[in-house]
């Protein structure tokens, strides 16, 4: 272990064109400056990493001790915000080899909740708790995302339809001058937005609703967890909705809503947007 390289490889590179092209194009092509990093990783035998799991999976295996001395609380005080997605998406890999992915993510979301004292600030941050249940979602739910969203999004894709809402960015006939802001022309691209819109997401919503069965189960079973936790710290009936609220906010804002506004992050689409098909994913997602 100590002969490897602990700072990665990283430098500037400047390409540029094979000279015969640049003949061709009359001596018109540019040249590309890349920063290039180079990270080397050494994969050992798993007997090698069974100490570490073991350290990890203890507070999961043997609850009795004090959970502020445990590995896992150890991490959460000393990850920051950048590393804190990476170490997130190690863990629930780990959790689910070792099938604890479900009392991983109830032991992380229990003590978020023991410090939250107001419900409406609950999982808005990028706690290693949400970042966890963020991860597991994309994980073992992907599949059954391309199973809601890929056909809407490859209509959406297909369709190219002009969706704009801002009047300050509706690309109206050249000659419309600025006192006719209130013009037809641009209520019927404001009306026609709309419908377009309605369309979009009421499918969205019907294959979401409809798709409860598609679900996976550990996904389910996670989530019966978080709401029944978040039932025991608000239990006043003025609370009754967190419960809702909580896992809504997992499955919308950190899911569905993502997958919507980017697609080749979550490979739906092997290319990015275009600007207006972005535009349209954009407001659908908001």
């Amino acid at each position: 272990l100590d002969t490897i390289r602990t700072d990665p490889t990283k430098g500037w590179f400047q390409l540029l064109p094979f000279p015969s092209t640049t003949e061709e194009h009359g001596g018109q092509l540019g040249a590309l400056r890349l920063v290039v990093r180079l990270v080397e990783d050494r994969v050992l035998p798993p007997p090698y990493y069974q100490p570490l799991i073991q350290l990890l999976t203890e507070p999961i295996l043997c609850p009795g001790q004090p959970p502020a001395g445990t590995a896992l609380a150890v991490l959460e005080e000393v990850t920051s915000g950048e590393s804190r997605q990476d170490v997130a998406t190690k863990l629930v890999k780990i959790f689910l080899g070792q099938g604890l992915a479900v009392p991983l993510l109830d032991y992380l979301t229990t003590r978020e909740l023991a410090r939250t004292t107001d419900p409406n600030t609950l999982f808005r941050s990028n706690s290693l708790a949400s970042k966890s249940v963020e991860q597991f979602m994309k994980v073992v739910g992907l599949p059954y995302l391309h199973d809601v969203l890929k056909p809407v999004v490859n209509r959406i894709f297909e369709e190219k339809k002009y969706v704009e809402l801002d009047p300050g960015k509706m690309e109206l006939s050249r000659s419309r001058r600025i006192s006719f802001k209130g013009s037809l022309s641009e209520a019927r691209v404001r009306e026609s937005s709309l419908e377009l819109l309605k369309g979009y997401l009421g499918d969205i919503v019907d294959a979401i609703v409809g798709s409860v069965e598609k679900c996976p189960l550990i996904m389910r079973v996670a989530f019966k967890q978080l709401r029944r936790r978040v039932e025991e710290r608000f239990p006043s009936a003025q609370h009754e909705e967190v419960r809702y609220f909580s896992i809504s906010g997992f499955l919308f804002l950190r899911f569905f809503a993502p997958a919507i506004l980017t697609p080749k992050l979550f490979s739906l689409r092997e290319q990015h947007a275009d600007t207006r098909t972005g535009r349209t994913l954009l407001l659908l997602a908001k």
